[in-house]
């Protein structure tokens, strides 16, 4: 049995996010860790809410609550749409835990003790009509590299190029849209990565396995301009991990807190922590997952994010992790996603346009969207939702693939037999030709998951529902019973043992319906099907089960026309 330690990129706290930011790192992580448990594996799935930093000051101000209790409500709000999506997390944690605070503190201090951190005086922008300094996130305005208006003080969304918030052109506060500001010097703390140039080019060159688009973008920022460059990590704001040496004060760094990308990706290990403590175990529980010193040697650890995250998740986190000096445990692959676009367009918050989180949910159950999202994941390059592919996918793949085949075969069964598996009959050259055809595409589709090659699993999995639509058609049992009832019988006992088959490795995709499926026959177990021949005959007869409901109805075109309306955005 394999271990699998598994992390999506944690979600800022600040609102719901949009189904780009879903497909983009929990869902397809959700998809892993569900494949690997079906393969009998072990698994710890993590996530959390990052919130700290700017974007929960900004929103708590503006949703006029305090910081802490705006955390606390939006935490409660993402886990519960987690939820809705059938994310199947270990553990959903926050980045304000005790935990992370104290694990925090801990890097901090650790990588203080071998040199790696530097006290820097450095000019900083101050806002007049603010009364306070501004870190980066809180200014605004046009990127010198690709001139995207809009760009943060840390990174260029457009361009995904990290930057300073003094590089900014025209800048501004993102507070009060000031433009009212000037230069100020204070005091920081600096990681000093540029010490760590060759260790960090020397382990992402072990990585010939990544993706290339994670290894791209990790080199890009390795080696552009003027290489990996010291990247400060205290900043001027009242809310998060306040600055200490491990427990004790670090002198001239008091009301400063540590910066959100320092301590967001420790939250990795601190969600294990609060993992173990919320399940009454002890600190051996989460630290075999992490310290390679106390069992975590056979683990393997694969994150997924979207690829603005990748900077920091192969530079800055790594950093910290080898500059600390302790065994801790390093990724093993990063699965990094582009850009899901709108209709032609970007989802947008401010604009109303797209659809979000909740709203999906409101209008269709989570399957749906699993099931477009994921067979359209942007992997090679950004994908664009429309409402048409939308609904072609949904009515094809889902309704007429799956769905008719279900529905057809166990009202069969009914009309003419009974609601049992029957007995009659035996299997011939036709049956033994979709026995090992899916025998077959089993292995390419199992390769595929292992690869965590979504789409192409997405593809795979269609082609063995196809492959069971195309021998119901041929072997037309409807016809067969009328000169041959034993080989009907036959041909229906496959069919039902398939549609079971089918909801057991479609599970990872579009759980509802598969359990739902599963719990019509009797409650089979949603175990993986090692031996496919073997699982083809696992319902013997007698079985019972019973006629499922309608798994997925067809959105109409008059749907489609309302909610392309509903989402096109343009409000203020």
């Amino acid at each position: 049995m394999a271990r699998h330690l598994i992390t999506s990129a944690i979600p800022y706290i600040n609102g719901i996010k949009h189904l780009g930011n879903l497909i983009g790192s929990q869902l397809p992580a959700d998809l892993y860790a569900r494949y690997q448990r079906a393969r009998g594996n072990e698994v710890l799935f993590l996530c959390a809410t990052d919130e700290h930093g700017t974007p929960a000051e900004l929103a708590a101000a503006k949703a006029g609550m305090p910081v802490d209790e705006y955390c606390a409500k939006m935490h409660e709000v993402q886990a519960e749409l987690a939820a809705g999506f059938r994310l199947s997390f270990d553990h959903f944690g926050r980045s304000s835990s005790p935990q992370n605070h104290a694990l925090t503190q801990h890097f901090a201090g650790r990588l203080a003790d071998q040199g790696l951190i530097e006290e820097v005086s450095e000019k900083q922008v101050y806002s007049k009509a603010d009364g306070r300094f501004l870190p980066d996130r809180y200014i605004e305005g046009t990127c010198p590299n690709c001139g995207y208006d809009k760009a943060r003080g840390d990174q260029c969304e457009n361009c995904t190029k990290q930057l300073d918030p003094t590089d900014l052109i025209e800048p501004r506060s993102a507070i009060s849209g000031s433009t009212d500001l000037e230069v100020r010097e204070t005091k920081h703390l600096y990681l000093r990565q540029s010490a760590m140039r060759d260790q960090l080019n020397d382990w992402i060159d072990q990585k010939a396995d990544w993706p290339v688009l994670t290894t791209s973008i990790a080199k890009k920022w390795l080696n552009d301009g003027d290489g990996l460059q010291d990247r400060g990590i205290t900043r001027d704001l009242d809310w998060g991990v306040p600055v200490q040496r491990g427990t004790e004060p670090w002198p001239g760094m008091e009301g400063k807190v540590f910066y959100v990308w320092f301590d967001a990706p420790i939250e990795y290990i601190a969600c294990a922590a609060e993992w173990a403590e919320a399940n009454g175990l002890d600190a051996a529980a989460w630290e075999r997952w992490w310290r390679t010193d106390k069992g975590a040697e056979d683990v393997r650890y694969t994150q997924f994010m979207g690829k603005d995250n990748v900077p920091f998740h192969t530079l800055s986190f790594p950093a910290t992790i080898i500059g600390s000096g302790e065994d801790w445990k390093l990724v093993d692959y990063i699965k990094s996603f582009n850009y899901l676009t709108y209709d032609g367009g970007q989802f947008s918050t401010s604009q109303g346009r797209g659809i979000f989180m909740d709203q999906a949910l409101d209008i269709l159950p989570a399957d749906y969207w699993r099931w477009w999202l994921l067979s359209h994941a942007p992997e090679n390059s950004d994908s664009e939702f429309t409402w048409d592919n939308f609904q072609a996918s949904v009515n094809k793949d889902l309704a007429d693939v799956l769905g008719n085949l279900v529905s057809r075969v166990t009202k069969f069964c009914r009309s003419k037999f009974s609601e049992a598996v029957p007995a009659g009959g035996s299997f011939g050259p036709a049956e033994e030709a979709l026995i090992a055809d899916l025998t077959r595409r089993q292995a390419v589709y199992a390769e595929h998951m292992d690869a965590m090659d979504v789409r192409k699993a997405a593809t795979e999995l269609r082609a063995m529902w196809a492959a069971g639509n195309e021998y119901l058609q041929a072997a037309a049992p409807w016809s067969t019973i009328k000169t041959d009832p034993e080989q009907a019988e036959a041909q229906i006992r496959l069919a039902l043992n398939m549609i079971v088959v089918f909801a057991q490795i479609s599970s990872p995709f579009i759980p509802d319906a598969s359990m739902s499926i599963l719990r019509d026959f009797g409650g089979v177990a949603p175990e993986w099907p090692e031996d496919m021949a073997q699982a083809l005959s696992r319902l013997e007869p007698g079985h019972a089960f019973t006629v499922p409901e309608n798994l997925f109805g067809k959105i109409t075109d008059d749907q489609v026309e309302e909610w392309r309306a509903r989402f096109a955005g343009g409000k203020s």
